[in-house]
């Protein structure tokens, strides 16, 4: 299965050397994918990281390296414009911020990834389930 992985669960699997994130991201055989933006999102949020985490930030750059060799990425520019204005019709009154994790999930055929319940719900009542959290994966294992 291909899934497009939202930047929250990045985060989450950057605070803890031990989670259910990583769990999935270094045993399973999901297919990860990664918008670039993904990486304006974590060097913004680069500090808090370090402290929530209580790593290094040695320890964190190590991590991601480790996490994003299992993630493919791809920029968002290679995205079909129509996946794009659809994804954004789709989000535009939940969170207009996940429209590319979104339209890089129906360009890829996948489901996204990630932990904003908000985001899940918002789409399944459009008839969009496209968003898998975390307890779905680790039920699929």
């Amino acid at each position: 299965m291909k899934l497009v992985v939202d930047t929250n669960i990045v985060f989450s699997a950057l605070l803890k050397r031990e989670s259910r994130e990583l769990d999935i991201l270094f045993t399973s055989m999901f297919k990860f994918f990664i918008p670039k933006v993904l990486f304006m999102e974590l060097f913004r949020h680069k500090e808090k990281i370090v402290q929530i985490s209580k790593l290094t930030e040695d320890e964190i750059y190590e991590l991601l390296y480790r996490i994003l060799e299992k993630m493919e990425i791809i920029d968002i520019e290679n995205v079909p414009v129509k996946y794009r204005k659809e994804a954004y019709a789709l989000t535009k009154d939940i969170d207009p911020s996940d429209a590319l994790f979104i339209a890089l999930a129906m360009f890829l055929d996948a489901k996204l990834w990630s932990g904003d319940k908000k985001l899940k719900d918002g789409l399944e009542k459009k008839g969009k389930c496209i968003v898998l959290t975390t307890q779905d994966l680790l039920r699929m294992l």
